[in-house]
């Protein structure tokens, strides 16, 4: 079961990209967070966005480099 809906990472969403700090959930259970930066929010939504997509693990892309032409 996801520990954070999609209405909960659309709400923190709303919150990063208007620079608010504090922010209150619908719930349930609703509630009031006071974060202590935008980048503890942003890491948090990173989480978010990962388990409300049901993908457990970072996507990263490498650079692959040859020699020659």
């Amino acid at each position: 079961m996801p520990r954070w809906t999609e209405a909960e990472y659309e709400t923190l969403r709303a919150a990063v990209a208007s620079g608010v700090l504090s922010v209150s959930y619908a719930g349930p259970p609703q509630r009031t967070v006071q974060y202590q930066s935008l980048a503890e929010m942003r890491k948090l939504l990173a989480d978010m966005e990962r388990e409300v997509n049901g993908s457990t693990t970072p996507r990263s892309r490498l650079a692959t480099f040859r020699k020659g032409f």
